[in-house]
């Protein structure tokens, strides 16, 4: 039920849905008694999507997430395992074109080949499943030889996790497969805007891990930059705000250690 509500939340509570619905709300109540209502809508919706469109709310909002936990240090010592969160093939494209297609957050899968290179002891794991919302499509993790067999990695070197749907699963069937002991030491990988709500789900079901973002859209000190182009801006917008929501979520439902975990 969780998995149900959260996904059809995530597609109405995105920016650029909310203000399509309240532009063609404005647009009916134009031929009603309500017109000049109607007026102010289409205004407020026109508004604030060139607001988030050109002016950079996107990168405000990304990077409070982004900058939250620093790159990893591998000073530190190899890792005993690492976990690598999907997310970034399109299953569903790959199956009917016969190839691998990444999509937005690649680095989260070919940073694997770096790792399996540079910690050839490391267990690793790959952990998505079918993401959809009514589960009738390929699992992601299905998909990921293929492309180790292009980076030159050997599908032994990583375990696949392919029934996990959301973050929540990731963490608890990833736990279940790799049984981690205490005092190892684990790497989280995914994108640096996703990184806050990742941990702090590992964490609440007692599997500690250390980040290892990837991914970054924002600069470590954060600068005004107008976004070039309008469609980026809204679709850059809509994720972040996904996230915060997703924290929110998390938190208020119990899946995540904080509202908004920490190093």
């Amino acid at each position: 039920m969780f998995f149900v509500l959260s996904k059809s939340a995530a597609l109405l509570l995105v920016p650029s849905n909310l203000l399509a619905i309240l532009g063609l709300l404005g647009l009916a109540l134009l031929v009603t008694r309500w017109r000049r209502l109607g007026r102010v809508l289409v205004a407020v919706s026109v508004v604030l999507f060139l607001t988030i469109g050109y002016l950079p709310v996107a990168s405000a909002l990304r990077h409070g997430l982004e900058n939250r936990f620093p790159a990893w240090d591998p000073a530190r010592g190899a890792p005993d395992g690492i976990v690598v969160l999907g997310g970034v093939i399109d299953a569903a494209i790959s199956r009917a074109r016969g190839d691998v297609r990444l999509s937005a957050g690649a680095e989260r899968v070919t940073v694997i080949a770096k790792l399996a290179r540079d910690y050839p002891n490391a267990k690793i794991v790959f952990t998505s499943g079918d993401a959809t919302l009514f589960g009738n499509g390929p699992a992601e993790a299905d998909y990921l030889y293929p492309l180790l067999d292009t980076f030159g990695v050997p599908r032994s070197r990583v375990l696949l996790e392919n029934k996990s749907r959301n973050t929540a699963e990731n963490a608890a069937f990833t736990k279940a497969l790799v049984e981690p002991r205490p005092g190892e030491r684990w790497l989280l990988v995914t994108s640096a805007q996703h990184m806050p709500r990742a941990v702090g789900t590992f964490r609440r079901i007692g599997f500690p891990v250390e980040a290892y973002p990837v991914d970054f859209h924002t600069f470590p000190r954060w600068r005004f930059r107008l976004t070039p182009e309008f469609g980026e801006g809204v679709h850059a917008t809509d994720r972040a705000v996904h996230e915060w929501e997703g924290l929110f979520i998390y938190w208020l439902t119990g899946r995540t250690s904080a509202l908004f975990p920490a190093p």
